[in-house]
């Protein structure tokens, strides 16, 4: 895990994970191919996470701040003090496929047209069934995780284009970074990905799922349960930071009534989960990043290697298509009713 010159980075950003870091670590240790390095960006662990680095894995290269400054600022300096060409992006609570590097490299060599690759995520605890294959993207300014909780099938043992990748698994190449820029550290946490793919699939971007290139996700590992109130407020604020940051006003009006639905649906999930006031807050705190958010749209919009506004527009939707397709799936498979989405389809598809 020390190569002089390697051709990918491991960029791994980690906050209070030593029994998962230290998982993802040892499977690093056993890949088949070993034209890789590891960097570990730690957000300022309590939990004994620097001395494991310091007397497990001495070669691993540690980058830390002294308090906690969420994922897009850890990644963000893991990528500018990567030494390779490549760049993987890791969560801390990842077992990696002892051939997983082994793949990415020869999509690499084989995909020479694409600057990033989404890896193929299965459920840690249940190894039949996917915890994501591939990013999409809502018109509601929101990403899903392609075939999360589907068994695995055979549409996805197959390599194909995706709008986008996870970025607690992806694989970017360095010139991806340069045209369309880092992380937004206003997101902190949550969604940050989902503006990534974005800004990059506008700049005519293509995104490419790799089958064979396998991770074990827990999920959560750091934030505990998935559904709470920290959860709440970061998703609320950032899926309207999204949103006017990503959106012409022409593309906001055409997509107005999916994004309400949107809207109404996490209301009554939050309601559900009695956080209305960490949505509330998650409100208040989008009035305050909106002049900063608006400066950026303006640079995004402007940009001259951006595609067709109606180009771009294509892709998202069909991007949500694949989405609610997918959920759909997952629902007949466990034996639910999808009348509603199907009446979604129907209109909006």
């Amino acid at each position: 895990m020390s190569m002089e010159n390697p051709l990918i980075e491991i960029v791994i950003p980690n906050w209070n994970g030593r029994q998962m870091l230290a998982h993802c670590l040892s499977s690093l240790e056993v890949q088949t191919n070993r034209n890789f390095c590891v960097t570990v960006v730690d957000n300022g662990s309590e939990d004994g996470s620097l001395e494991l680095l310091e007397n497990e894995f001495p070669k691993v290269r540690l980058l830390r701040f002294t308090e906690n400054r969420g994922f897009s600022v850890a990644v963000n300096r893991g990528i500018r003090k990567a030494r390779a060409s490549w760049i993987l992006l890791l969560n801390n609570d990842m077992e990696v496929a002892p051939d997983c590097l082994e793949h990415l490299i020869q999509g690499i060599e084989k995909y020479k047209k694409y600057d990033f690759f989404a890896l193929k995520m299965i459920n840690f605890n249940n190894r039949d069934f996917l915890d994501g294959a591939g990013d999409a993207v809502l018109r509601g300014g929101v990403g899903y995780r392609l075939g999360t909780m589907e068994k695995d099938s055979d549409m996805y043992r197959v390599d194909r284009d995706v709008f986008g990748a996870c970025g607690g698994g992806a694989l970017y190449s360095r010139k991806f970074f340069d045209k369309v820029g880092l992380f937004d550290n206003v997101f902190f946490a949550y969604l940050e990905d989902v503006d990534l793919n974005l800004r990059a699939r506008r700049l005519g971007m293509r995104c490419r799922y790799l089958s064979s290139a396998m991770v074990f996700h827990i999920g959560s590992a750091t934030t505990g349960k998935k559904v709470n109130a920290f959860t709440i407020r970061l998703s609320t604020r950032n899926n309207f930071a999204v949103v006017v940051k990503n959106y012409s006003f022409g593309m906001a009006l055409r997509f107005l009534f999916p994004f309400t639905i949107y809207q109404f649906a996490w209301l009554l999930f939050v309601v559900k989960k009695r956080m209305f006031f960490s949505y509330c807050r998650g409100i208040l705190e989008t009035f305050r990043l909106l002049p900063e958010v608006i400066g950026k749209r303006r640079e995004i919009l402007a940009d001259p290697g951006n595609i067709l506004e109606k180009e771009f527009r294509r892709a998202v939707v069909t991007s949500e298509k694949e989405a609610v397709e997918s959920i759909m799936a997952r629902r007949s498979a466990e034996g639910k009713t999808n009348l509603l989405f199907g009446w979604y389809c129907r209109i909006f598809f």
